[in-house]
């Protein structure tokens, strides 16, 4: 692949737009909470356009470009699912009315893809300057890994980040949702609702997500298009998923593992990818179907172990896992409450690796 006319961009970014609108206006222009039956079916929606414009990127650039896709789609889509509990414990900790939670989710995956295209403008351009790039990326990701094995008993603190702190410092919070808005007038003066500080604290925690999915995309293709088209085909069903395996989320107790294991996965994939093309070339690659398809076998083993594990025990719940452990009371390491009420259930053993 020489890259990708500009006309391609074009369509995608024009598509992009095209189903943002459409999210905006169709499902979320009334504030409800979202039902089995509504999540269910803008999921298959979204997975049913994301698998089209992949076919069709096959048909149009190829093989190569089609199965590069795909294995980038399939790595965001399961590094996504640690959002959704990241989602889940903003929601709870603001206590966000369910017939707001799908706008707010709409306007922090449309703030989150902008700044992960910015980060993929970045990336690219290192890769085409910098050879040492990919061994950068495989580095990070392994650490990455290291971490989350190590912090996986731990949730993220979501009310601390730097956006959420600023806003709070420049303006008052009031205390009501006023409608979903996010500025409003409370005795007199103009205050911040927590609309936005959910706002934030989604897109702020997305950055951090950004810091190793954006790597593990490039371990699959070094192609921009086909890590942004990733990117976004994989957050633009991230609200309907959302509310369509919430209540299933806290079962995946060992999804932080498996997600670590993919990440280790493919920082390997790119320290033998330097190695091969910097170093010597006796030193293998991995290719990309091969990757795909270990991808795929821990994503099912992980799923299946889960829920072997929690028939088991019952009392037992997942965590999204953490990169640094911060201080917190015995309460703040329970699991995310799925009714959207601040607080959570007691503490809980994590299953033993």
């Amino acid at each position: 692949m020489n890259g990708f006319a500009v006309g391609a961009w074009a369509a995608m970014i024009g598509l992009i737009v095209v189903l943002f609108t459409f999210d905006l206006f169709v499902a979320v222009r009334r504030p409800h909470a979202v039902g089995l039956v509504e999540a269910t079916v803008w999921s298959v929606f979204y997975v049913v356009v994301a698998v089209g414009f992949g076919l069709a990127l096959w048909t149009v650039a190829g093989a190569q470009a089609g199965t590069e896709y795909f294995a980038g789609w399939v790595v965001e889509k399961s590094l996504s699912v640690d959002n959704l509990f990241v989602f889940s414990i903003i929601f709870a900790r603001f206590a966000v009315p369910a017939e707001y939670r799908q706008k707010i989710l709409l306007f922090g995956i449309a703030f989150a893809l902008c700044l992960r295209a910015v980060f993929i403008a970045i990336g690219a351009a290192a890769i085409s300057l910098f050879s040492f790039t990919f061994l950068l990326f495989g580095l990070v990701l392994l650490w990455t890994a290291m971490q989350l094995i190590r912090h996986r008993n731990e949730n993220p603190d979501v009310e601390d980040t730097w956006l959420v702190r600023r806003a709070r410092a420049i303006m008052p919070v009031g205390a009501g949702y006023h409608g979903g808005r996010m500025l409003a007038v409370e005795d007199g003066r103009r205050v911040v609702t927590p609309v936005l500080l959910v706002f934030l604290a989604i897109g702020s925690t997305d950055l951090l997500f950004a810091l190793d999915s954006i790597p593990a995309v490039f371990g699959v293709t070094s192609e921009p298009f086909i890590v942004l088209a990733a990117n976004a085909f994989a957050l633009l069903g991230l609200r309907a998923l959302f509310f369509l395996i919430g209540g299933l989320l806290e079962r995946l107790v060992y999804l932080t593992i498996g997600l670590s294991l993919i990440l280790a996965l493919i920082g390997v994939k790119l320290i033998l990818l330097f190695l091969h093309q910097d170093i010597t070339r006796t030193v293998p690659e991995l290719p990309t179907t091969l990757s795909l398809a270990l991808i795929l076998l821990i994503l099912i083993v992980t799923t299946i172990a889960s829920v072997l594990r929690v028939r088991a025990h019952p009392e037992e719940r997942a965590h999204p896992g953490a990169l640094r452990v911060r201080s917190t009371s015995p309460d703040d390491r329970a699991s995310p409450p799925s009714d959207g009420h601040p607080g959570g259930t007691a503490p809980t053993r994590m299953p033993p690796l």
